[in-house]
């Protein structure tokens, strides 16, 4: 797996662009434009009609063939791929509850007796949800096993729109560069993490860390501005715990 020594990659947007039209034809005019479109457009359909039932044939083709593929093909695959991780979720579960860390999170990510591991079902799977959620565990799972590239590779992959594994996925990169030493890298994931969604758990976690972390790169006033937001927003959680005290260093190094 590759080395990282660059930033993660950036979010791609899209734009919209609207165009306004303006008539400045009189009632009589416009009834005339419509008059004369209508009819044309009547010419065009008779003699192109052959073409028409062509084109909408393909569509309905198209349309048939998507949910054919969704029906038939993608259902059942998502199910296979789910029964096929179920063991790999036995050991990883193991490996975090229990001794043996290594060795079960090894077979987890390979898999055993015949059945795929994360590994294999992130690649034969890939593009079901399954595949997608082994991403997350095989990130996790080499995370444990302090093989920190192969966890931003894997926990890269993965992607959610869900409260809380979304946000643990951007901070165990975060924590990832933390162990490579790349602390700018770790602090854009730690702050990429406290912003994708809010909540009582992952939020003040996140802000905790970009905060330190930012104070060890003279971030101090982004650092006090996170504390200060752990301190107003999230005051039951952990972190808030002590924050006064990081919100002493952030202020003392800021001046």
């Amino acid at each position: 797996m590759a080395t990282y020594k660059k930033r993660g990659g950036k979010p791609s947007t899209k734009t919209e662009k609207e165009t306004s039209i303006e008539d400045g034809s009189t009632t009589a005019e416009v009834f005339n434009t419509l008059d004369e479109s209508a009819s044309r457009t009547e010419e065009w359909v008779i003699k192109n009609q052959k073409y028409i039932f062509i084109i909408v044939g393909l569509a309905a083709v198209l349309v048939l063939g998507f949910l054919g593929f969704d029906k038939f093909i993608q259902e059942p695959k998502e199910s296979v791929a789910t029964n096929d991780m179920f063991q790999s979720q036995q050991y990883f579960d193991q490996a975090v509850n229990g001794a043996s860390k290594d060795s079960l999170f090894t077979l987890a990510l390979n898999g055993a007796d015949g059945k795929y591991g994360f590994l294999d079902i992130a690649e034969v799977y890939s593009g079901t949800k399954a595949g997608n959620l082994s991403n997350y565990y095989a990130g996790m799972a080499y995370l444990n096993m302090k093989d920190y590239t192969n966890a931003i590779t894997y926990l890269n992959a993965f992607s959610s729109d869900d409260d809380i594994l979304g946000p643990i996925a951007k901070g165990g990169i975060g924590d990832a560069f933390v162990q490579l030493e790349q602390l700018e890298d770790a602090y854009d994931y730690y702050v990429q993490a406290a912003q994708l969604k809010s909540n009582d758990y992952t939020t003040p976690m996140y802000l905790y860390k970009a905060g330190v972390i930012g104070l060890k790169l003279g971030n101090n006033s982004k650092a006090l501005g996170f504390f200060n937001q752990i301190k107003s927003d999230f005051p039951q959680s952990t972190e808030a715990k002590d924050i006064d005290v990081f919100i002493g260093k952030a202020e003392a190094a800021s001046n």
